[in-house]
Order: C-alpha cells, then structure tokens, then sequence
C-alpha cells in the first residue's frame, strides 16, 4: 500500500513538472514569421547623379536632389522562399546649383525613374529577427534624367525595420548603371518611406517548429501520465464531444449539399428556360409595318406554349425599328409593333399581369446601319423586331 501510495505521489509530481514545462514553452510572436505577403510603399526618393558614383556619398548639400513631398511608390509580392518582386515608380527634379553629370547644374530638369527588381530577404541566410529585414536585390528599369532617357541595369541593398505585422519603414540604396546610352552617367538613388503588408500568410519559424515539436513530445507524456493516473472518463467525455460535433458537421456538410444541388438545379432550369426563348429567335417586321407576319406569329406561338408550360415565368418585351425614317415616326412604329406583338400573346392566352412592353424606337440597333451609315436591306431587317427578356423565372 505504501509503495502503491509513493507511486501515486511520484506520478502526481512528474505530472506537475510536465505541465510546468508545457507552460514555459507555449509559442509566442516571436515563434511565428511572415512566409509571404503583398507590399505596398510610398515615401521619398533621393537622387546622386554627381557622375562620381561612390565618391562623396553623403554630399548631401551639393550632390543630393529630393523632393519636399513623397516621390516614390512602389507594389510587390513576396515568397516563403525569400524572393521578392517589386515594381516601383518615381519622381524627382535636378535643381540649379546642384553638381549633376560631374558638372554645376544651371537649369532645372526632371527625373522619372520606372524599374523593376528581384530581391532576397537575408533574413533566410543570418536568422528571423523578427523586426529586422535586410535585403540584396538586382534589376533593371527605365530612367530618365538630365533629359537623357536610358534604360538601366540595378542593383540594390536595403532594409525595413517593422512596427508590427503590417506597418514599418523600408530603407535602400539603388545603383544604376546606364545599359543604352552612353552620354548618361551612372547614378545612385536612395529611398525611404512607410510599407504597409497586405495578403499576409503566416508560419512557425524554425525555432518555433522545434519549440512545436517539443510541446507536442510533452504533451504526450503528459497525456500518458494522465492515463496512468485514470482520467479515461474525462477522455471519453471529449471522444464524445468529439463524435457529436463531428456529427454536426456531417449534418451541416449533407444540408450544405443538399442546398447546393437545389440551387443547382434551379440554376439549369432558369438556363433551360432562357435557351428554349433563344432558340425562337426575335419576332421580326417588314418595312414600315407594324403587322406580324407568319414567321413572326409562329415565334409568338412557340413562345406562348413556353408561357404556358411555365406559369412562373414573366416576360418584358421590347420593340424596335431600323434606322431609317424620322426619329419620332420610329418611336411611334416601335410602339405599335410591341402593342401588336402583346395583343397577340394576350390572344394565345397569356395573362397581362405576366407581360411588361416598352418601344425603342432605332435607339437599340444591333448593327452599323445607322444614319450615317448604307446598308443592305438585309441588315436593316436584323433591327426590325421584337424581343423577349426574362423578367422572372
């Protein structure tokens, strides 16, 4: 008993340890990393076009050229694998007194620059920080500045520091070497605003999925302690828990299907019914006539047994003319023709509660024959009609 008793206490501490442990190692913010994610930027672009490149770099007095108001915009995607592909638009002005071209600048001019590069996050090579992203990347655009146009091969390194999940600051520094014109020197370009993350996907970083690895390897021991210590009831309990949400989902899945194949069935019905109109065809007129002639009453009748068939269904119909004759003279014959065309269905017997009409007059023509334009009587004849639209199924 006494043995029994000191195995009971010994399990019952193993047991507190585990769960010691489980707690300190719960995952936090630090344990998750960004694996992609789309990137909008907008801030400020500084141009050196000394023709020095790398001399004086921080001349910012006599060689630097920004813009009091954000210059620069950019949109990219990101990839788990590191990669980023970024498009980026700016805009700039080399003023007077300035050293641009290895010469004094004595006349305003603007700078446009639209390039676009690939970059790799080095947090992938030295380790997620979490709030720190340095960056290499290369690229190519299109630049032009002094009133040179060039396209330019790049190259770039930078790095955004970030304030939370979506909202940080992106810092870079941009060399462009001129691929096309050999007037136009190399210059560098250097950026800095707000990035805002949208579209993020989320993931453990590798010493998160370590941590996740441990917690479960715990958590098993914990569960076989549990185990040994009876709490098979409470485990049955949450089998059944288990069992009746999975039934409630099986019951939502069936409803969820049973919905879906209902609407799909009515969808076909409202597209058999639409194609049967279709395939009638419009009720066409002759020349300056409003009367419907046989092939156009055969329309009607095949339309009237549609009507018949589906006691649900409500049609709008409307009239045209082609374009010659005067305007008012048209508006009057489209609506003699869609009076006509009504009355007869109304004849077939259709009730009126189911029939809308409205005249066009040559307002809807389905061709070029208008005014301005000589056709065929043929064509003409297409714009000569009536149509069915469905206004309820």
């Amino acid at each position: 008993m006494k043995t029994y008793t000191y195995y009971i206490v010994a399990m019952l501490c193993a047991s507190v340890n585990l769960l010691q442990a489980q707690e300190e190692l719960q995952l936090t913010k630090k344990d998750s990393i960004l694996k992609s994610s789309w990137m909008f930027g907008i801030g400020y672009n500084i141009v050196d076009d000394s023709g020095d490149v790398f001399d004086e770099l921080f001349s910012f007095g006599e060689q630097w050229n920004v813009l009091s108001y954000p210059s620069r915009v950019s949109i990219g995607r990101y990839f788990k694998s590191g990669i980023g592909v970024e498009a980026i638009g700016s805009y700039n002005k080399y003023k007077i007194g300035k050293f641009i071209d290895g010469e004094t600048n004595l006349e305003e001019s603007h700078y446009y620059g639209l390039d676009a590069r690939l970059t790799y996050d080095l947090n992938k090579i030295i380790g997620q920080t979490g709030w720190f992203d340095p960056y290499l990347g290369v690229g190519a655009g299109y630049t032009d500045a002094n009133n040179q146009p060039r396209g330019t091969y790049n190259a770039v390194v930078g790095f955004r520091t970030w304030f939370s999940d979506r909202i940080g600051l992106d810092f870079s520094s941009s060399g462009k070497w001129s691929a096309n014109n050999d007037q136009a020197t190399n210059h560098l370009q250097h950026a800095a605003g707000v990035v805002y993350q949208f579209g993020i996907e989320k993931g453990l970083s590798k010493k998160g999925e370590e941590k996740l690895a441990l917690m479960e390897e715990l958590a098993q021991k914990l569960q076989k302690e549990k185990d040994s210590l009876a709490a098979v009831e409470q485990r049955e309990r949450e089998q059944a828990a288990i069992a009746a949400r999975l039934a409630k989902e099986k019951e939502e899945a069936r409803l969820a299907a049973a919905e879906k194949a209902k609407l799909e069935a009515e969808n076909q019905r409202k597209a058999k019914i639409k194609a049967e109109i279709n395939d009638l065809g419009f009720a066409y007129f002759d020349l300056n006539s409003s009367y419907l002639n046989a092939k156009s009453k055969k329309v009607l009748d095949g339309l009237a047994v549609i009507l018949e068939k589906h006691p649900e269904l409500e049609l709008k119909i409307t009239s045209h003319t082609d374009s010659r004759g005067a305007s008012k003279y048209n508006d009057w014959l489209s609506q003699r023709r869609v009076d006509r065309t009504k009355a007869y269905l109304l004849k077939k017997g259709v009730e009126a509660s189911r029939l809308s009409a409205e005249a066009y007059g040559e307002s809807n023509l389905l061709n070029e024959c208008d005014d301005t334009t000589h056709c065929s009587e043929e064509k003409h004849q297409i714009n000569r009609r009536s149509e069915f639209i469905i206004a309820k199924f």
